[in-house]
This record gives C-alpha cells, sequence and structure tokens, in this order.
C-alpha cells in the first residue's frame, strides 16, 4: 500500500497548465508530457482513435438492415451500387464512386416507368467514408428532415442508399428520379475524434456532371458535433431559399441561424 502511494506521488507525468480547456473540445490538445514522450493513457488513447477511424472507413454499410429501418418507419427504400466494386477500387478509384452501376440506372428507370407521377425531392443515403456515421445517424436525420418537407406538401421519392458512393452520385440518382431538390447524407472522412461525423449535401435541379459550385454542405452532424435539429433547422432554410431563389451552392448564402443554437447557448464561442 505505502509503495503505490509513493508511486502516485512521484508520476512520471507532467501534466499541462491548459488541460482544462480540453472539457470545450475533443482536439487533442494538453496531452501532459512524459520526459519528452507522450503520457502512456495519451498515447494509447491516440491508439485507439486511429483504430476507430480506420474501422470508420473500412466497415462496410449495413445496407439491407438501414432499408428495413426506413421500411419500418413508412418510407420506400431502394438500396443501389456504385460502379466502385468493392472498398478497395472505392478507395483507389474515386471516380467510379460517383457513378451508379448499370444495374441500379435500370432499378431507377425501372420505377420511374412505374410511377411517372414526379416527386420533388430525394434523399439519398451514401457510405462515402464513413459507414459508422451513416448507420449511427441517417436513419434520424432522414426522419427529421422528410417530416418536415411533408408538412410542406412536397412529396418525396423513395429513399435511395448507395453502397460506395460518393457525393456526386446523388445528382445521377436525383436526375433519374426527376426530382428538384435532391437531399444527400454521406458518412464524411473520419477525423481521429471524429469517425462518426455525416455530412449533408443539398442541390437544386441535380444532373450528371455538376460541380461541387451547385451544392451546399452542411458538415460535422453528431452527438458531439451540429445535432439533427439544428442540421434539419439549416437544411430546410437551404431549401426554402433554393425554391425562392431558383438555385443552390456558391449563388445561395447561407443566412441562417438555427433555433435551437439561439435557445441553448452551448457553444461558449457565441454570443
Amino acid at each position: 500500500m505505502n509503495e503505490i502511494t509513493k508511486t502516485e506521488q512521484h508520476s512520471p507525468v507532467t501534466e499541462n497548465p491548459w488541460r482544462q480547456l480540453r472539457r470545450y473540445t475533443d482536439a487533442r490538445i494538453a496531452q501532459g508530457r512524459s520526459g519528452v514522450s507522450l503520457p502512456t493513457k495519451a498515447l494509447l488513447e491516440f491508439q485507439m482513435d486511429h483504430a476507430s477511424a480506420r474501422d470508420a472507413v473500412h466497415i462496410a454499410l449495413k445496407t439491407e438492415a438501414l432499408a428495413e429501418q426506413l421500411k419500418s418507419a413508412g418510407y420506400d427504400a431502394i438500396t443501389l451500387h456504385s460502379r466502385a466494386a468493392d472498398r478497395t477500387e472505392y478507395l483507389q478509384r474515386p471516380d467510379l464512386g460517383r457513378r451508379l452501376d448499370l444495374r441500379s440506372v435500370e432499378q431507377l428507370e425501372e420505377y420511374r416507368q412505374q410511377h411517372p407521377e414526379s416527386a420533388s425531392v430525394a434523399v439519398v443515403i451514401a457510405d462515402g467514408l464513413s459507414s459508422m456515421a451513416v448507420q449511427s445517424h441517417a436513419m434520424a436525420m432522414t426522419q427529421a428532415v422528410l417530416s418536415r418537407l411533408e408538412n410542406r406538401g412536397l412529396k418525396s421519392a423513395p429513399v435511395t442508399i448507395v453502397s460506395q458512393g460518393r457525393v456526386a452520385v446523388g445528382d445521377e440518382v436525383g436526375e433519374l428520379l426527376g426530382v428538384e431538390l435532391l437531399i444527400l447524407l454521406v458518412g464524411e472522412r473520419p477525423g481521429l475524434s471524429s469517425p462518426d461525423s455525416l455530412g449533408i449535401y443539398f442541390t437544386f435541379r441535380p444532373q450528371v456532371g455538376l460541380t461541387d459550385a451547385r451544392r451546399n454542405c452542411i458538415s460535422n452532424v453528431r452527438p458531439a458535433g451540429m445535432s439533427i435539429a439544428a442540421a434539419t433547422d439549416k437544411l430546410i432554410w437551404l431549401i426554402d431559399e433554393s425554391q425562392r431563389l431558383q438555385c443552390s451552392g456558391v449563388g445561395l448564402k447561407d443566412q441562417s441561424v438555427s433555433a435551437t443554437i439561439k435557445q441553448t447557448h452551448k457553444n461558449f464561442l457565441l454570443p
């Protein structure tokens, strides 16, 4: 017992006096030091976060499970695939992740033939670079957005789930479904403290070949980042303005202020 107490009193770790600021951020700051190196605890936390980030990229999205969740919630769902055959090809050939494979194109063309009535909005879910983010947040985000749009009288196409899909693949889905408003939910590139970050891209009148200048992005949607309620407020504002101005992207500046953020003031940097 005396030996343990003696060891605790003579810890080799030199604490960083700025450590108290870590309660405001997940960033890896004020780690302290042991000699000229990181303390063992900080090193182990780094290795764990690095492993989580790698898992977020490589673990496959459970598309069938997600489709079943959507159907249970009352939404039609269609599973599709990009031209990237597997994860290795997806990571090495970004261009293939931006287009649908032939079978997926045929699926959407058959759907349009059977349902000639047009929809206004389509939600596309793509695994992107973090299946963890999509598996964790896409369902709740889809429900929050579609319920708000339905209250506005906008008809939605079936929710499509694209495996090995990148952002631009949503343009092809939107064009084939003939919608005016495209909402793409995609797993963002994971950081060491944010392996579960969901990105939202909005495009007015999507079509193949559009550049990122025609898209609006809402980033870092996750429990430790932007909440689903705040992201939904921002997205609805963008949709309303896009219909008024008939555009999206650089022509549509985000001047919204989330009612959720105004009410909570959780960010100490905000006035």
